[in-house]
């Protein structure tokens, strides 16, 4: 076999969304922003909901002022309506936290909950255990669970209504003779037990099915923002992710930096090794940012042999640092060429923008992020260019 030689070839968050690892995973930043979209959402359905809603209690006080029920019924609205006005309030003004989704899922919940236990409190079993209407809103919260796109959020919400629902049915159970002819005529209904179970069975499978569906969903939005070649992120992902950075960064007041980078003379390696070596190059490029970046920043294939970087709580001299560690760990990285008994290294060129200096939106920041990538390559490569320099 020939001499093996060694060519210097100048040519010219990290990771993906992960697949969720169980369904006990937290949902990568852009899903927890369309969690966001997903609570407001479900602040203004709740908020019309249980507006109208309000009406039946109030209706019944008015012409049947002697049920009990009415007035739990009332009173248990009102506590809701206050409910979802202050959180409508809240998310309107554009605050969402994951655990705002898990604390608003629980008080759907146990609002529903709360009413079925005054039933059985005021010596009204057959309400708590055989009202279709109340049973039937925990269906409501089930459902708006999904819309968070978290599946640790379907998982408490589907649980805590079947556990909270169980006591209930078990508490009515324990302690008052359900099918006593006392309760005759039974307007309710006579307790079943085989219906009881049912609705349990049909609790649990409403919480399965929301986890599945989330579950389902984030699998797909991984598949759609990769980069097939580099395993990278793709452009369209990192657009959508930039934006809500930049947002996110502006909102705060903290810093934010973006690189754009490509390997020098890539062209010229394509056409001297073909394009499979230059898809080897790619993915050595890929997989050394990847490496060497922080779980909190974002590295994306941008186009052909272009790259960005997403540095959050990154100021200039920490984004120039870090690029040219990158810089100096791609320049160390040896391959081989597939069919050619050769082994190569490779070079990048990059330019860096920095929020809120270079501009304040991302249009701004990457077009100073390209003005400094081509200062780098026309300052001789295989350099990088920021807002310091």
């Amino acid at each position: 076999m020939p001499t093996r030689r060694r060519e210097l070839l100048a040519f010219g968050g990290n990771a993906p969304p992960p697949v969720a690892e169980g369904y006990w995973s937290a949902p990568d930043p852009m899903l927890v922003d369309a969690g966001a979209s997903g609570e407001f959402l479900v602040a203004k359905v709740r908020l019309v909901l249980v507006s109208l809603v309000t009406l039946i209690p109030i209706y019944n006080v008015i012409f049947t002022p002697y049920l009990v029920e009415a007035w739990i019924g009332l009173a248990s609205s009102l506590g809701a309506l206050v409910f979802a006005v202050l959180v409508w309030a809240v998310v309107r003004r554009g605050f969402y936290r994951p655990w705002l989704g898990f604390l608003t899922s629980a008080v759907d919940v146990s609002f529903v909950t709360a009413t079925l236990i005054a039933f059985l409190a005021l010596d009204s079993p057959h309400v708590a255990v055989n009202s279709r209407i109340m049973y039937s809103v925990y269906f409501f919260s089930i459902g708006a669970s999904s819309l968070r796109y978290d599946t640790r959020i379907c998982i408490v919400t589907g649980a805590l209504a079947l556990v909270q629902y169980f006591g209930v049915v078990l508490a009515a159970s324990l302690f008052w003779n359900l099918n006593d002819l006392r309760y005759a005529p039974f307007t309710y209904g006579m307790v079943s037990w085989g219906d009881q179970f049912g609705r349990l069975v049909l609790l649990g499978a409403a919480g399965v099915l929301s986890t599945a569906i989330v579950d389902r969903s984030r699998q797909l939005r991984h598949l759609s923002a990769l980069d097939r070649l580099t395993g990278l992120l793709n452009r369209g992902y990192f657009e959508s992710r930039f934006q809500a950075e930049v947002a996110r960064a502006r909102r705060h007041g903290h810093p934010l930096s973006v690189a754009l980078l490509d390997l020098d003379r890539y062209k010229n390696f394509n056409d001297r090794y073909g394009h499979s070596s230059g898809d080897v190059a790619l993915r050595v490029l890929a997989d050394t940012l990847a490496k060497g970046l922080r779980s909190s920043d974002v590295v994306a294939r941008y186009g052909g042999d272009e790259f960005v970087v997403l540095l959050p709580e990154t100021g200039p001299q920490a984004a120039f640092e870090k690029l040219e560690q990158l810089r100096l760990s791609v320049a160390r990285a040896e391959f081989a060429i597939p069919r050619h008994d050769l082994t190569a290294q490779i070079t990048l060129s990059a330019g860096i923008a920095c929020l809120p200096d270079d501009g304040t939106d991302p249009v701004e920041l990457l077009e100073a992020a390209d003005r400094r990538l081509f200062e780098a390559k026309d300052g001789g490569r295989n350099r990088v260019v920021g807002p310091e320099d």
